[in-house]
């Protein structure tokens, strides 16, 4: 079922300040500060949390901004999203834009129309997006990513630590999938069987298995590319 948000200041606001739980259900705003836990499915227009939180079933947040480690027992679907800090998710992921600076891992499937950020990414299914835009900083693994334009670049590690080093394990910084596939790729410190695309970039740091493109493929010389094959007209 498909929950619809109503006119703001319609639905009553769940506020929680240092230690609580409370009930699931629907509100206009969401505000955690401190350790909270929310007993059952959830939807707002607004969920903002700031500490340590842990939904026990499904959220769907118009907007949500996340500061700290949560961990959602359920499939999340919302707007925009900003997270510093750490995100599980047990179930799927879909969302308009997620701007991150942390740690987020999806056991099922995650669906974005924009992703940008800094940090690492695990997606146990396919990882569908139309812009992404990244800096590793800790591993991306993905079984299999889809999208229209990606780019990959390695962060700054130095700001990395100053800002959110001190809560996050400390991993190599690369993404790994078995496949990649998009019209424009611009790839480092990526390690994939296949990747296709029209325009390839295989940068600094990568080794692919196969790459396949339809228009342009470039390769820098400290990449490793096992076979290289030109389609289409």
């Amino acid at each position: 079922m498909t929950e619809t948000f109503k006119e703001e200041g319609q639905l009553p606001d769940l506020i929680l300040n240092g230690v609580g739980s409370a009930g699931g259900g629907s509100y206009d705003q969401v505000l955690i500060d401190g350790v909270g836990k929310v007993v059952d499915s959830l939807t707002a227009r607004l969920f903002k949390a700031n500490g340590q939180i842990r939904v026990q079933g499904e959220l769907e947040a118009g907007e949500m901004e996340v500061s700290g480690i949560m961990n959602l027992e359920g499939s999340l679907k919302t707007g925009r999203m900003k997270l510093e800090g750490m995100l599980h998710i047990d179930g799927s992921f879909k969302g308009e834009s997620c701007a991150l600076n942390g740690l987020v891992t999806v056991r099922g499937d995650c669906e974005l129309e924009e992703l940008r950020g800094e940090g690492g990414f695990t997606v146990e299914g396919l990882l569908s997006v139309g812009l992404a835009d990244i800096r590793l900083n800790g591993a991306w693994q993905v079984r299999e990513i889809g999208a229209e334009s990606l780019k990959v670049r390695r962060g700054n590690h130095s700001r990395w630590n100053r800002l959110i080093g001190g809560i996050i394990p400390k991993l190599k910084s690369e993404l790994k999938a078995k496949s990649i596939e998009g019209d424009h790729l611009d790839l480092e410190y990526t390690t994939a069987d296949v990747v296709r695309g029209n325009d390839v970039i295989i940068g600094e740091g990568c080794s692919i298995g196969l790459v396949e493109y339809r228009s342009g493929l470039s390769v820098h010389p400290g990449a490793r590319v096992g076979k290289e094959v030109k389609t289409g007209d």
